[in-house]
């Protein structure tokens, strides 16, 4: 008949990966059927239950206890197996790092290595938030393994980083890669020109290997954790590492990969990325979009699909970038909206369809929904785009292709609004139009960027030519006069509609209190230093590290205050305070 014996060693820390192996090494000695290592806590010990080991005599463990649970053939083989449990730890510890020389805490570690810029953080999660906190406090981005750890610490600590410039890629963050070097669980894989930024570990681990499959490479791929593109967090990580990657001049192409995220944080990334000066590939899982690809972003629906796009991009020579946003501090507060005055009407449907990929509601007199067909086509609501050659506007009139004088009136009312940013005027030349249309728009545009400058305000107006170089206007010359007069010239209608609603969308997303505040930049020399790191958990981290050939410190952790948590609240307010007078 079997027999079930345990013991309990208080306050006796090993991180999981130890105690796995000494189950593992437990269970294979003679006579013994079946082993436990654990720490205390309800759910292990509920565990234990379901797998028949749960002794009496450890019930009352707590869950900074080690619990330890034999189930031998007899009882000579039971306690055979409990009085080798040191030497097998010692045996454990012998062939992993060297404890004699590990620092007892991180300020300790950081002292021995001054230049580390990582600490990689894997305690139990009711720990983890005071370490990740400790280090940010040392000015050191975090590798945030551990899990359990509360939304309210999360966020917290995220707002911190963000403040000082600095990562906290998790919690729950399964993998990494920064400089070649992994972090956590992450494949090796090559070094070349994409960039990753993924909310999900095992997601990021199959874009990164596919993408090595696919003979591409990888510059960094950075982890942010399962949560951070919750509307609670609102994907900070996920956007300071958009930001890494859109300054780092050996990213090509950017790939952003998450299991499925809020959709207004999604939509939000996204409209960062469109302002990206390089490719970005997005596959969001769950998330759905009328397109595959808008300006610079492509959607893909699947890994494979994901990894593939990323390398045909970073092997192109060039990829088409929309022009670049001008700088928004030049507008002023409350400016946000997009007036069209179109004299083709294909054109304004044109734009009314590309506009929708960018803007929810635009106003005109022939609108895509009906819900959105202005009360007064006299009047202008919002975003609007008018066509100015329907029936309302030509009885007993030329048409606009023919004359601008309705325009040229219109422009002056629209650039007087103070809510108006952006005005947007198709040109369109031709045998029969106008002919010198530029002639009489280039002055008016002109006096409408004055009109706005003595007001305090910016006026960004585009114009998009729509002809040939041997119509009878001199196709050139009409955007040289344009051009003169400080116009935006386009010669793709697609174009124009996408670079003003790219701009409104994003005017209309800067609120006054939030204009030209954002969070400190993360040095991109923090990606490119060779890697320098303390391990504060696992040791199969520090090994792991050490295998690639980083720099790393082990510190031999310890539950604060022996796990008592009144003590421990007592001892980080007193560290506070501390920190806080010098």
């Amino acid at each position: 008949m079997s027999i079930t014996k345990g013991e309990i060693r208080s306050g006796a820390y090993y991180d999981s990966v130890i105690l796995m192996q000494l189950q593992r090494s437990l269970a294979d000695l003679p006579g013994v059927i079946d082993a436990g290592v654990i720490m205390g806590t309800d759910a292990n010990k509920e565990l234990l239950t379901q797998s028949d080991l749960l002794a009496p005599e450890i019930t009352a463990a707590g869950a900074d206890d080690m619990v330890i649970v034999i189930k031998g053939e007899d009882d000579r083989a039971v306690q055979s197996a409990l009085g080798k449990v040191d030497d097998l730890l010692a045996a454990r510890r012998s062939s992993g790092v060297d404890a004699e020389y590990l620092p007892k805490s991180l300020e300790s570690a950081a002292q021995m290595m001054p230049d580390s810029q990582w600490v990689l953080v894997s305690v139990p999660g009711r720990y983890a938030a005071g370490v990740a906190r400790e280090a940010l406090n040392l000015e050191k981005h975090v590798f945030l393994y551990s899990d359990n750890v509360t939304l309210m610490d999360e966020i917290a600590m995220k707002k911190t980083a963000a403040e000082k410039g600095l990562l906290v890629m998790g919690p729950d963050c399964g993998t990494a890669i920064v400089h070649g070097i992994g972090l956590g669980f992450a494949n090796k894989v090559r070094q070349g020109s994409i960039g990753l930024v993924a909310g999900s570990g095992t997601g990021l681990q199959q874009v990164t290997s596919r993408i090595h499959q696919f003979g591409g490479g990888i510059t960094q791929a950075l982890g942010t954790g399962g949560r951070d593109l919750s509307e609670n967090v609102g994907a900070v990580t996920a956007r300071q590492g958009l930001d890494l990657l859109n300054r780092d001049p050996e990213t090509k192409v950017i790939v952003l990969v998450s299991k499925p995220p809020a959709k207004s944080v999604a939509d939000a990334l996204v409209a960062a990325a469109r302002q990206a000066g390089k490719p970005v590939v997005v596959d969001f899982i769950g998330y759905s979009t009328a397109v595959r690809r808008v300006d610079n972003v492509h959607f893909a629906t699947s890994f494979d699909e994901a990894a593939q796009l990323a390398v045909d991009l970073s092997s192109r020579e060039t990829e088409k970038v929309e022009a670049s946003l001008p700088d928004l501090e030049r507008f002023s507060t409350g400016q946000q909206y997009l007036r069209g005055l179109f004299s083709g009407g294909t054109l304004a449907y044109e734009a009314l369809l590309v506009l929708q990929d960018y803007l929810p509601e635009v106003y005109s007199n022939v609108p895509l929904d009906k819900k959105y067909r202005l009360e007064d086509s006299l009047v202008s609501r919002e975003h609007t785009i008018l066509d100015l050659g329907e029936d309302e506007f030509t009885v007993g009139r030329l048409h606009p292709m023919m004359d601008n004088d309705l325009r040229l009136r219109r422009l002056e009312m629209e650039a007087s609004d103070p809510e108006v940013a952006v005005i947007l005027l198709d040109v369109v030349l031709g045998y029969g139009a106008h002919p010198d249309p530029a002639a009489e728009l280039a002055p008016a545009i002109n006096q409408a960027h004055r009109q706005a400058e003595a007001a305090g305000r910016h006026l960004e107006i585009l114009a998009v030519v729509s002809g040939t170089d041997e119509d009878p206007q001199d196709f050139h010359a009409q955007i040289e006069q344009l051009q003169a007069a400080a116009a935006r010239v386009f010669t793709s209608n697609d174009s124009a509609a996408a670079y003003a609603g790219r701009l409104a969308k994003t005017l209309s997303q800067v609120s006054p209190q939030s204009k030209g505040e954002s969070p400190a930049e993360v040095d991109l020399q923090a990606l490119y230093q060779p890697m320098a790191a303390i391990n504060v958990g696992l040791e199969t981290f520090t090994e792991s590290l050490n295998q690639q050939g980083a720099r790393v410190i082990q510190v031999d952790w310890r539950p604060p205050a022996s796990g008592n948590e009144k003590l421990m609240g007592i001892l980080e307010r007193m560290k506070s305070k501390q920190q806080g007078g010098s």
